[in-house]
């Protein structure tokens, strides 16, 4: 027809606006639109909740890794000693050190020490992983040099040892305080290995924001860690950085061709694949969950507009007896559903992004009304609850809410639309 109007006519509008507007005693169908849009709003905003606090939680626990941790990790495939034991340490370490750092996008190599101890300070002790290590390369660790939490001066290193806040806190030690190191593995005497005690004035206090880290973590001067372990002339591994550590497997190939024969790697990612695979799962095992709860939220916009076409039938007839076409009931009634469906994703990604932004005062009063211990860190591995905004995140659930409220509405519409005038009118 050639004066037909175009869809999505400004009366298709009019009368959508109009039924989303009708009172109660019309039929309680206002009732029904408000139950979908609150419906679809809370499952959008527990959707979006969720996936930044994923985000946020996967992006604190891999910067923590990579701010304090080796990146690539080289170190001694093992030699047979004399005495029939395995030798696993680096002979040539500097050699070894300048080969790995000529390799493109190698940005740090440091030689390691590490040995296990115990510390002691008056009267309380706690076991402590010792990391052998030069001022300068210590200097370099963003995690342990540049934390807002740090106490002391990191200048001093060479004239100490510098320790994690959660084990200074288990022995009672703060910057200044002398501490004792006692190593099983000792000096070696004609009757035997005897322990090794040396006291060590604690000159910095850091906070790497993990709790495993800053609850057992010591640095020594790598001279000192030499000596105190026995490690004349050599060292334990090889600690390095890349530029781009998300692309480690790039690089972990060249790195083990520079160190050469007798040398293996270890990534970070080998180290903590299996805590990522897992969150990649539980990722998309909660993605899964809260679709089908935007699914069961837009099923109220169903039962909302099944009620609206019953409650409506006359208004149809009449309608349909003036000229309306079959697509322009289609169209008012998917009006009102997507509408309703809209309205109720945009409140949802308004309310997910400011609990997102605002999650730090939420997450505190929560632990406050609980009574604290909410959250514990020697599970989770880091010190609080973490939330991060990816647009992706967020244009994933507003194309799921929106996808589903638009297809659920086609099928209540298209009921209004075949309905016949006739029938809807034969009562009234």
């Amino acid at each position: 027809m050639a004066g037909a109007p175009p869809p999505f006519a400004p009366y298709e509008w009019m009368i959508a606006w109009r039924y989303l507007r009708a009172r109660r005693a019309e039929g309680g169908v206002s009732v029904m639109t408000w139950i979908s849009l609150i419906g679809i709003t809370l499952a959008v905003f527990a959707l979006i909740a969720t996936l930044a606090v994923r985000s946020g939680f996967r992006s604190e626990f891999v910067g923590t890794i990579l701010g304090a941790n080796a990146h690539v990790t080289v170190y001694s495939a093992g030699q047979t000693t004399g005495q029939g034991g395995i030798d696993r340490t680096l002979h040539d370490y500097d050699a070894l050190a300048e080969r790995v750092a000529q390799v493109p996008g190698v940005i740090r190599v440091a030689p390691l020490i590490k040995g296990q101890v115990m510390i002691s300070h008056r009267g309380r002790n706690a076991g402590a992983q010792v990391f052998g290590i030069s001022a300068v390369n210590l200097a370099s660790l963003p995690a342990i040099a540049g934390g807002e939490r740090a106490m002391g001066d990191l200048s001093r290193f060479d004239a100490g040892i510098a320790i994690g806040s959660g084990l200074a806190r288990e022995i009672g030690a703060g910057v200044g305080d002398r501490v004792k190191l006692i190593s099983p593995d000792g000096a070696r005497t004609p009757m035997g290995t005897s322990p090794r005690v040396n006291a060590y004035e604690v000159v910095y206090v850091f906070t790497a924001g993990r709790y495993d880290i800053d609850q057992t973590r010591v640095y020594m001067p790598f001279d000192e860690a030499q000596s105190y372990f026995n490690r004349e002339g050599v060292a334990d591994e090889l600690e390095v950085m890349v530029a781009r550590p998300e692309a480690v497997e790039d690089i972990a190939l060249p790195i083990l061709r520079a160190a050469g024969e007798g040398t293996q790697v270890w990534t970070w990612r080998d180290a903590s694949g299996g805590f990522l695979r897992a969150l990649e799962v539980e990722d998309n095992v909660m993605f899964v969950i809260l679709s089908i709860l935007v699914l069961i939220a837009a099923m109220n916009i169903v039962s909302g507009l099944i009620m609206l076409v019953k409650n409506k039938g006359r208004d149809i007839g009449i309608l349909r007896t003036i000229g309306l076409s079959e697509g322009s009931v289609l169209r008012v009634f998917f009006i009102c559903g997507a509408f309703t469906g809209l309205i109720g994703t945009l409140s949802g990604v308004i309310l997910g992004c400011l609990f997102a932004i605002y999650i730090d005062p939420i997450f505190s009063f929560v632990n406050y009304a609980m009574g604290g211990g909410v959250w514990d860190p020697a599970i989770r591995g880091i010190y609080s609850l973490p939330a991060e905004l990816h647009l992706s995140d967020v244009a994933r659930a507003v194309a799921l809410s929106l996808g589903l409220s638009f297809v659920v509405t086609i099928f209540p519409a298209r009921r209004a639309a075949r309905l016949n005038p006739v029938e809807a009118l034969r009562y009234e």
